[in-house]
Formats: structure tokens, C-alpha cells, sequence
């Protein structure tokens, strides 16, 4: 199976990897945009604040099934 995400050199965490990593990461970064512009505007910092959660959930759990087992790595 391809990766999408590679375990980062520093810390803990992913980046993108492959074509589909970085499409996945453009399209959550135009839905944050997008949420928070339509709930912000409208004063419904709750709906805004629930729906961030779920998405930045599911991004975390496609990076995590499509990417390196996560671990420290202090760049070695």
C-alpha cells in the first residue's frame, strides 16, 4: 500500500507524502475556511467549534490509516 503520510523527521506526527496526502490536507484546509466563514459569521461559535473537531478527527484518522505508525522520532 502507498503512503500518503511519512512520519515527521521532529516530534510527533505526519506529512503529507504523496499526491493524495496533499490533496487530502488542501481540501481540510478549505473546509476549515469554509466552516469557520459560514459559522463565525453567522455567531454560532458552537456549530463552528463541533464541526473543527469532527473534521480535524477525521483528518487525523485517514492520516493514520493511510500513513507511518506515529512515534517520537527525534531525527534520526
Amino acid at each position: 500500500m502507498k503512503l500518503w503520510f511519512k512520519r515527521k523527521k521532529y516530534g510527533w506526527g505526519w506529512a503529507p507524502s504523496s499526491w493524495e496526502g496533499w490533496l487530502l490536507t488542501l481540501i481540510f484546509i478549505i473546509l476549515v475556511v469554509f466552516i469557520s466563514r459560514y459559522f463565525l459569521e453567522k455567531g454560532q461559535t458552537e456549530n463552528f467549534i463541533g464541526s473543527l473537531i469532527v473534521l480535524i478527527a477525521l483528518f487525523i484518522l485517514i492520516a493514520y490509516k493511510t500513513g507511518e505508525s506515529p512515534k517520537w522520532s527525534w531525527g534520526s
